[in-house]
Order: C-alpha cells, then structure tokens, then sequence
C-alpha cells in the first residue's frame, strides 16, 4: 500500500479550512475588495487567479512596492485550495490537504507564521481490505507488495531502456504478463494501477511511462490542517487588491502594455502574470491576443489535466478503525472505485470519512447525482464493515473537472509530453506576459509548494 506515493500529490486534488482568528478580519469576498474602478487607472501588475500561485505572486510584487491587483472569478479566494465551513466546527479541505514533505518546504514556513496547527498523517497507519470486506493479512500484504514492487520495478527498466513512450497500463500488462494472470492476481494488480492514477491523477491508460514520476522526491513528513489551508491563503492575501467575480475572457498585450478583459470590465497594466490552470488553458475559454508561441502551446496541448476527487461522508458514530488510511480492493468490474479512504475523525475528532476516485471513475461520477455518489459509497463501506452501519447524516462532494475554473484538479505527464514542456509553459512572453502555476513548475507539479514557489518564480521575473 503506497500511501506516500499518493500523499505526493493530493496537496492538489485535488483538498482550506476555517482561518487563523487573528485573520478572520482579511477575509476576502466582492464587497470589500471591488471598490476601486477598472477604468481609473493603471496598474504596473495584473496576477489572474487568486490561487496560491497568484496570491504568492502578488504579495511578492506588492511587498516590493508594485502597485498590482488581482483578478479572480470567483467569489472567493484560494482556487484549488478550498475550505468548507458547510458544517459548524469541522471545516474541510475539498481541495489541497497536505503539505507534502515539510522539510525546507516553504508551505511548512507560511504554516509557522500564520500559527496553523498541523497533524502528521502516516502513510504506514492503514487498514486494508480485499474485495470480500474481509482485512488484508501479513502475509497477503507481502504478496501485494511484491507484486507492486514488481510493477516499479517494470517501469524503472522501461525509463532506462525504451526509446519511445507507451503508457503505464501498457508497461505494466507486459511485465506481469497480464493475459496468463488469473483473475485474482488481475484484482490485485489492478489495485496497484489504481494506486499510480490516486497519486498522479492521470488514466493509466494515458500517463507517460517515460516521466509519470519526473516530479522531485518529497523530504519528510506530510501534514495536514486541522483548521484548513484556508489559513496559508487568507495570510497570503492581507491587503492585497482583489477584485472577485471577474471571470477573464482575453488577454491582449503589445509594445505599450497589457489589456486584460473580463466579463465585466477591463483592467490595463504594464505586464500581466497568468496563473490559470492547465485544464482553463487547454478549454480555449481565454483567448490570447497576438497568440502564444508554439512551444507554450504544444505543452498546453501535451501535458494532461488529471482528476482527484473527494466525498466527505458524516456518520452520526464512528464504526471503523483508528488508523489513519483504509484501503479497499475491488473487483475487477469495479476498477478504481472507492479504493482510497482517510480517517478524518483522528485530526478533527468528528465521524467523518473520506473517499478519493481519482482519473476515469472520478470523471464518471461527476455527472452522478450526490445520491447515486453517496450509494456507490455506501456499497464499498457495506462491504467492509457491515450491512447494518448507520447512514451518512452529511455528505460533501467535489466535481473538479466539470468546474469552469479549474477543469480538473493538477496535471500530470500525459504520453507525448515531456518534463521540458513545463519550462515551456512557464516561459515569459514578450517580458509582458509571465506564467505561473503548479503545471509550470517542473520539479514540483501537483503540489501546492510548487504552485507557490512558481507565483514567486514569475513576481521575480517582473522586479528583479
């Protein structure tokens, strides 16, 4: 069970929560940060986005004493990092979670000036289940992790050796020698493939055997925000000039500046620093004036916007075990369902769980009802622990991919990409135009330092 390997990247998936009080009074919302007038003037920086790239970006341009303002659709800040306040006392993270290796992470210094507690998760405390419901033994869970060492290992040989890209799925199926597997050796193998499509968010059908993993290594442990994420942003944006429900249509720039035009309104400056996600990017929703250069659309085109989404479930008592992660292997005809599941009730003290489906199947059910989604749920969790647990009393869904915003939750190597497409993607235009991001950081992708450290990468190429 390689629940690190998956922690790597859920700091995106796709998981903020209620802010710090000694912030409360920066929370940032249309009626307290659209009082100035698009047409009065000018600005020398616009950042698109208040996500963390934009809202790093920001601080650092405005700390430097750039006058700069901040252009986000949404009614709130944060993007893909998002805290609920839907139940009174359990905030919860429906975007990015964790911090991802605290070592020298500059997410783990924010923590420590915004005075956010954070909890370890262990990736080593889980419970496993085979697709009986019945618990995983020692000796069974040997097996299995020698059979998914197996699979690293086919993989490792192909990045050494192949000359071109296959997928993952593909390089895998050969190594094992799929077709005289017997279905129980498939279940299990294909619970390893889920495992790569939780961590990277990509179909396995579709991810880059080549450079899936040409992300950095993570240094130490993974935490989380009891309190919620919320609070690194909120910090972020103290009085900064935030304009929200501006929902960009075009970008237009030339020797004399940038013109940024909304659905509303349009905002004229001396460079702009995009940090629209990689999936609005590939929509076409925003049009860029003279075009972008080839290479910056060959990585738009290239790279792959993947899926990681989550279902909170609130249980009037806890009825499962006290470790951090549970495991559920599924049939073969229930590929990727249900198979990852975190204890929320160990940070919050409250009886929730939560579900990740990641790739195909968290695309499939976006277009589920909240009902059909809470079944299917409910199916696995019935086969684990019993026909007789009580039903949820609450349920908390996100639909990544179908939002307009963000058409996905993080990117990822899809086959005919390359690590280099992201410094492409990053690349400055005509030193008007600069990129950030979590896509465009190449060493950090999927992360929500990445994504920070690439706001502060595009704000130096504006001052320094």
């Amino acid at each position: 069970m390689h629940r690190r390997r998956f922690l790597r990247s859920a700091g995106l998936g796709v998981p903020g929560l209620a802010a710090l009080t000694s912030l409360s009074a920066c929370k940032v919302g249309p009626t307290d940060v659209n009082a100035a007038s698009a047409s009065s003037g000018r600005e020398q920086v616009i950042v698109v986005g208040a996500g963390i790239s934009g809202l790093a970006a920001a601080r650092h341009l405005a700390d430097r004493g750039q006058d700069v303002v901040v252009l986000e659709a949404r009614d709130r800040i944060g993007g893909r990092i998002w805290t609920s306040e839907e139940w009174a006392g359990v905030p919860l993270d429906l975007g990015a979670s964790w911090i991802h290796g605290i070592n020298d992470n500059p997410i783990a210094a924010l923590a420590a000036k915004a005075r956010a507690r954070t909890v370890v998760t262990d990736p080593d405390s889980s419970t496993d289940y085979l697709p009986d419901g019945s618990e995983v033994d020692g000796a069974q869970e040997k097996a299995m992790e020698r059979r998914q060492s197996k699979m690293e290992d086919a993989l490792a040989a192909y990045q050494d050796n192949a000359d071109e890209d296959a997928s993952v799925r593909s390089v895998v199926e050969r190594a094992l020698r799929w077709s005289a597997l017997s279905d129980d050796d498939k279940v299990l193998a294909s619970f390893g493939l889920n495992d790569y499509e939780h961590e990277y968010s990509g179909s396995v059908n579709q991810m880059s055997a080549l450079y899936f993993d040409s992300g950095a290594d993570i240094k130490g442990k993974d935490v989380l925000f009891p309190r919620g994420y919320r609070q690194i942003t909120d910090l972020l944006a103290r009085g900064l000039p935030i304009r929200t429900g501006q929902v960009v249509k075009h970008i237009d720039w030339n020797s004399r500046g940038v013109t940024v035009g909304t659905d509303k309104d349009s905002f004229h400056a001396d460079q702009v620093v995009v940090t629209l996600p990689l999936g609005v990017l590939q929509s076409g929703a925003v049009t860029f004036g003279p075009g972008l250069p080839a290479s910056k659309r060959t990585a738009i085109d290239k790279l792959g916007m993947g899926v990681l989404n989550k279902c909170y479930l609130r249980f009037p008592k806890v009825f499962w075990p006290d470790t951090d992660w549970m495991t559920y292997i599924p049939e073969l005809d229930k590929y990727g369902q249900w198979e990852q599941w975190i204890n929320i009730t160990r940070p919050t003290g409250q009886p929730v769980l939560l579900g990740f489906n990641a790739a195909d199947f968290g695309r499939t059910i976006e277009g589920w009802s909240d009902t059909q989604i809470v079944d299917s749920a409910m199916g696995t969790l019935r086969t684990i622990f019993g026909s007789d647990i009580p039903a949820p009393v609450g349920h908390q869904i996100t639909r990544w991919a179908s939002d307009p915003y963000t058409r996905g939750s993080y990117s990822y190597n899809k086959i005919g990409s390359t690590p280099a497409m992201r410094d492409h993607l990053a690349a400055a235009v005509g030193d008007r135009v600069h990129f950030a991001g979590e896509a465009t950081h190449r060493a950090s992708y999927q992360t929500v330092h990445g994504a920070y450290l690439s706001g502060i990468r595009a704000a130096k190429e504006i001052t320094d």
